[in-house]
């Protein structure tokens, strides 16, 4: 080839795996342009394309850890522009990067326990996959289970249509707003209807509740005071005895009867006496003070016991008139709340709750009103979105048969067939009501059939590989392809080699393949050997160059590495893909 592409700001630029299948230790130096990966049977191709889904957030597969270690991990050096969506997406996940620098890493032990960091911070492995899905597209032969699933077939025109331009996906969105729209309305209702006579007996429930509360009008917090009220109403006589009793100690008697000893006399004369004395002893003059306190103190004591006893109540029908509303109070706490306050916020409740189910019967006819405008809505916006889907079926057509052109299917004619069920009103899901079919004919003219059954394997391989480039999108930098040339040979594997060699020119692309006709055509070829214990460690991922690299293209063909035949063969190989 002429050389590598200019060096690209965004690119996968190293891969690290540790104890992932038969690889112990291993690190892959990845370059602009195209990067393929070979080796012989079992060496472990296909754990590297397994260490890239781990390290995009793909499912981790305990099993994969390798016999006698404990975890599995994968570290991938990223380089990203400063703009690049993924690494908009990782500094929002707390990521550092370095210089352009993002590390990702994931890891996942025996136990099935995964872990996940971006850029230094530990993230959800969600967040990696957002990441991941910016960075790099992996495609392997498992994807053709896509062509052969009628279902996938709409997915991969919405993932087009997603990819290029927005009409198809402004329509899918409109459309899926009107049918949620449509559909919640129809569930409302639904339940509307079904719960009418439940709606029914609770509405006459709550009611006959709010008019018992509402009859014994509770206050807040009036059981507690009551409560109060008729311990004190009880021991009444009890409270006016000793009351009266400390009184009298304090003040005396005011009844104009014989005079008693009592504390407010005791205190004026002990005073009266302390003060004579200290005209003689400055030391007293302090406990004239406190005594006088203690006077003024028990004058105060004595000053509220009397308004206490005022206040006593002498009505004996007070107590009759407490216990009547206790018991009615009672009524309220056994059935609505363990308090009075608790009744007071059961009735808020269900007076909100009567308001929306008095309303029941005026929403039922609303309902029925919006239900047929909504489905018409609904229907409209399908119609919209088969018109979406078939300009962008047929777009899809035309850049897949470019594709299949390069790729020596250029008789081969891929159509896509977006056809909506009838009745459409009848017929509507959350995609829409269109039926879609990637179908292929073998030459222009001729009949078509559905993609899977009318391709042979290599060439479902290429479709797939035509379609994987055209459905790519602009953002994501690297390109994986795992063995899609799979059943191909002879002047169709010189095709795809010269197609993922043209694609490399404005991405990074990553191969593993098996076929030295697409490996002719690498910018950068790493090969990967396996020790005689069956272990990958980092010395057996080598980068081959000059005639270590037509040793190894001679191996793929078949041939001895040392034999001449073969390398000579191998050396046309590299002489037909520079000159392509």
């Amino acid at each position: 080839m002429a050389g590598h592409p200019a060096r690209q700001l965004t690119m996968l630029r190293e891969l690290r795996i540790r104890n992932l299948g038969v690889i112990e230790d291993a690190a892959l130096e990845l370059s602009p342009g195209l990067n393929v990966l070979t080796g012989e049977t079992g060496a472990g191709k296909t754990m590297v394309v397994q260490s890239l889904g781990m390290l995009l957030g793909q499912r981790a597969d305990p099993a994969l850890v390798r016999a006698g270690a404990e975890r599995a991990s994968v570290e991938g050096i990223t380089e990203l522009a400063v703009d690049h969506p993924a690494a908009t997406r990782a500094l929002e996940a707390g990521a550092q990067i370095d210089d352009g620098e993002l590390i990702l890493q994931r890891s996942v032990t025996t136990g099935g326990r995964s872990r996940a960091i971006i850029g230094g911070a530990t993230s959800p492995i969600g967040v990696l996959r957002e990441v991941g899905e910016h960075i790099v597209a992996v495609h392997g032969q498992a994807d053709q289970w896509r062509l052969a699933r009628a279902d996938q077939h709409r997915a991969v025109l919405d993932d087009f249509g997603r990819r290029h331009g927005r009409t198809l996906a402004r329509a899918l969105e409109s459309y899926r707003s009107a049918y949620a729209e449509w559909q919640a309305t129809r569930t409302e209702l639904a339940a509307l209807q079904t719960d009418s006579q439940t709606r029914t007996l609770r509405l006459d429930q709550l009611t006959s509740a709010l008019q018992d509360i509402e009859r014994v009008d509770p206050q807040p917090g009036e059981d507690e005071a009551l409560v109060a009220e008729a311990s004190r109403l009880d021991h009444v006589e009890l409270l006016r005895e000793t009351t009266s009793q400390a009184h009298r100690e304090l003040a005396g008697d005011d009844d104009g009867g014989e005079p008693v000893p009592h504390v407010l006399g005791s205190l004026s004369t002990a005073g009266h006496a302390l003060g004579t004395a200290a005209e003689y002893d400055a030391g007293l003059a302090d406990l004239v003070g406190r005594v006088r306190e203690l006077s003024v103190l028990a004058a105060d004591v004595a000053a509220d016991l009397g308004g206490y006893l005022a206040d006593l109540p002498s009505d004996p029908q007070r107590l009759a008139w407490v216990q009547q509303r206790r018991s009615e109070l009672n009524h309220l706490t056994r059935r609505y709340g363990s308090t009075v306050d608790e009744v007071l916020a059961f009735a808020e409740s269900a007076a909100a709750e009567v308001a929306t189910l008095d309303g029941g019967d005026e929403r039922l006819t609303q309902l029925r009103e919006q239900l047929p405008v909504l489905q018409k809505a609904a229907v409209q916006r399908a119609g919209e979105l088969t018109a979406a889907r078939r300009a962008a079926a047929k777009a899809l057509g035309k850049a897949v048969n470019a594709e299949l052109g390069r790729l020596a299917m250029g008789s081969a004619q891929l159509h896509v067939d977006v056809t909506p069920r009838e009745p459409v009103q009848e017929q509507l899901t959350a995609d829409g009501a269109d039926e879609v079919s990637i179908e292929l004919s073998s030459a222009p003219g001729q009949p078509s059939r559905s993609v899977a059954k009318a391709a042979s394997g290599g060439e479902l391989s290429r479709i797939m590989l035509a379609l994987e480039v055209v459905l790519g999108a602009d953002d994501v930098p690297t390109f994986v392809f795992d063995e899609v040339d799979a059943g191909v040979g002879g002047a169709a594997a010189h095709e795809i080699g010269a197609r993922l060699a043209d694609l490399a020119h404005s991405a990074q692309v990553i191969v593993v393949t098996h076929l030295p006709q697409v490996a002719a055509y690498a910018d950068h070829h790493l090969v990967v050997h396996k020790q005689s214990d069956g272990a990958v460690t980092q010395s057996d991922v080598t980068v081959v160059d000059g005639e270590q690299r037509v040793a190894e293209l001679a191996r793929m063909l078949g041939g001895v590495a040392d034999s001449r035949p073969a390398r000579e063969h191998a050396r046309e190989l590299l002489s037909v893909a520079r000159e392509r």
